[in-house]
């Protein structure tokens, strides 16, 4: 029913490990049988205490099974349709918000395998940067 309709399945692995679970979230099959799939931190003081999407990544490649194609998706535009706001981010596109963020990284597929480490080299607000990894902004 998840894939016949437009509900974006929000998933978030890092809830699953913080409480010590061993049953993560079916992504594999949503993904295989159609469904949308978007990732989340869930920060919350009770659940899940952590801001790191780069370790949601990871966690999604390590238990989720998903691949970096599938992550980057969770967590731009899959994720911009889950909460409504599609026509402006997720993707970059002209007439959208300009929030990204630069990685240091070879390639696409490095950052969810490599965990631990904080691969981000600028984040843009607005088109504007507002940290860098080199400089006092």
């Amino acid at each position: 029913m998840l894939a016949e309709g437009e509900t974006v399945a929000v998933l978030l692995p890092g809830t699953t490990f913080y409480l010590g679970k061993d049953s993560y979230a079916r992504a594999r099959k949503m993904i295989d049988e159609g469904v949308a799939v978007a990732l989340a931190t869930d920060f919350n003081p009770g659940s899940c205490v952590t801001e790191n999407l780069q370790l949601i990544m990871s966690l999604a490649a390590l238990k989720l099974k998903m691949t970096p194609e599938e992550i980057w998706n969770a967590v731009t535009v899959n994720a911009a349709y889950a909460i409504g706001k599609c026509k402006e981010a997720g993707t970059i596109t002209i007439g959208q918000n300009a929030n990204f963020v630069l990685w240091d990284i070879p390639n696409y597929m490095y950052l969810p395998y490599h965990f631990g480490v904080n691969h981000t080299n600028s984040v843009f607000i607005n088109g504007t940067k507002v940290w860098g990894r080199d400089d006092n902004v």
